[in-house]
């Protein structure tokens, strides 16, 4: 099916995702996804539609570390968050293969019984080249999601790595999901990533697991007393929980309506959502000036000599790109 284009076209989108209807739901947002030109101003006038529709839900990201069973305890979570009266989209981001570009996993076929619940709407998406562990345009689709009327969005994350903090960016609750058996190394996690974590849940406490659970809950108790939290108004807990068996699930969402009620009484939670807004801003200038610096002829002519002299180590990537700018803005500065 063509992707709608028309004012016409996008008013009947907008009219659909504001009547919760899932199939257009996705429609919009493989339609913001889109890099093509009309498709960009397209989304461009569906989301200024729909944005005064948007921002009543709490914005939930989950990151852990591979294997830790996000997916597993989403599903948990998001069954549990749907049987207490809310609806539950889920935006899970898929590894890229660096060769096709395509995605890999494929969550919402590990989140079966979920994914057939009238109260939920499941995305995968390809992380493609972003980094932070989210898709260019999860923002976006977030949006999307909360026009549509679901009040709790949970955005998953590939894996823990080091730029996997742009998630806490565009959320409201950063939870962190570690395996039993933190070790001296605390499994290798990034001092930066535990600090943004507004929750860590030690996942997989079953099987004989359970002390060793409670462990490493313990030493990463230990480990927050020297970090200093996001919030002044909040102390990071460090629980556990099996999303197999839905042991301390309900415990953890009790824990997610407190967070998002800390936030809202304290005024904190305009103040982040205003501060990602102006995020959401310069990230996306950002991005749209290296698409045009890239499309440029004149930079195109010179872009293959200047990268195979970087390359081969005859000039600094500095003065390369420093060359490529200069080319942009002298030929802007003619044409402007």
């Amino acid at each position: 099916m063509p992707l709608p284009v028309s004012e016409q076209d996008i008013a009947a989108l907008a009219e659909g995702v504001t009547a919760g209807n899932r199939r257009v739901l996705a429609q919009a947002i493989t339609l913001i996804e889109s890099t093509r030109s009309d498709h960009r101003a397209a989304a461009s006038a569906l989301l200024e539609r729909l944005m005064p529709s948007a921002g009543n839900s709490i914005r939930l990201g989950i990151s852990g570390v591979p294997g830790v069973g996000k997916s597993t305890f989403i599903e948990a979570l998001g069954n549990h968050v749907i049987d207490a009266g809310h609806r539950v989209a889920v935006l899970t981001v898929d590894p890229s293969s660096a060769i096709s570009g395509g995605s890999i996993l494929g969550d919402k076929t590990r989140m079966e019984e979920l994914s057939r619940r009238d109260d939920a709407f499941i995305r995968p998406s390809p992380a493609g080249t972003t980094l932070g562990g989210v898709t260019r345009r999860s923002r976006e689709a977030m949006i999307l999601c909360e026009a549509a009327g679901f009040d709790v969005i949970i955005v998953e994350t590939v894996g823990v790595g080091q730029s996997e903090t742009k998630v806490a960016d565009m959320t409201d609750m950063f939870v962190l999901l570690l395996l039993p058996g933190a070790g001296d190394e605390l499994q290798g996690i990034k001092r930066g990533i535990v600090e943004l974590a507004d929750l860590i849940l030690i996942n997989k406490a079953d099987d004989g697991l359970t002390d060793l659970a409670g462990q490493a809950a313990a030493e990463y108790r230990n480990a927050l007393r020297l970090l200093h939290p996001r919030s002044p108004n909040w102390k990071v807990e460090a629980k556990c929980c099996s999303a197999r068996d839905g042991v301390g699930i309900a415990e953890a969402w009790e824990t997610v309506l407190q967070h998002h009620d800390m936030l809202s009484s304290t005024g904190e939670l305009a103040v982040r959502r205003a501060a990602q807004a102006r995020d959401w801003m310069w990230s996306d200038v950002a991005d749209n000036l290296v698409e045009e610096l890239k499309s440029d002829p004149q930079v195109r002519e010179r872009l293959a000599e200047l990268e195979a002299a970087t390359s081969e180590g005859k000039m600094p990537p500095t003065i390369a790109a420093r060359t490529l700018l200069e080319i942009f803005l002298e030929r802007h500065k003619d044409t402007g």
